[in-house]
This record gives structure tokens, sequence and C-alpha cells, in this order.
């Protein structure tokens, strides 16, 4: 289980946690190959089934972030 890499998706805000995963970007800060960035303009239009719909896709966790 040493090698076992989650595959979490990422689900920012445009004016909170996306701009500051873009910052990281134009910094030249990397984060992990496993996560995945899915671009919301709120995080007030995340719905249930985008949550399940990540999950069926393969995803082992979701974050969130606004």
């Amino acid at each position: 289980m040493e090698d076992y890499e989650p595959r979490v998706v990422a689900m920012l805000c445009n004016y909170c946690a996306y701009s500051a995963a873009d910052l990281a970007g134009v910094g030249r800060i990397q984060y992990p190959t496993n996560i995945r960035i899915v671009h919301y303009l709120c995080t007030g239009k995340v719905e249930i089934v985008h949550i399940l719909k990540a999950f069926e896709a393969g995803a082992d966790a979701i974050f969130v972030g606004g």
C-alpha cells in the first residue's frame, strides 16, 4: 500500500480557492499529480450530483473549497 495515491477531485470557487491554486501555478509551486481541479464560479453551485458523478468516475476523495 506504499504506492497508493488516492485520486482527489478539488471543486474550487473562482474567487477564493481557485485563485490560490492559480497563484501557486504562477509561482511554479507544484501540487500532487493525483489532484484534479474543477473550476466553479461559486461553490454554492456544487450539487450532490456533481460529487456523486466524481465518485462514479473513480475519485477517492472530494475537496470543496470556497
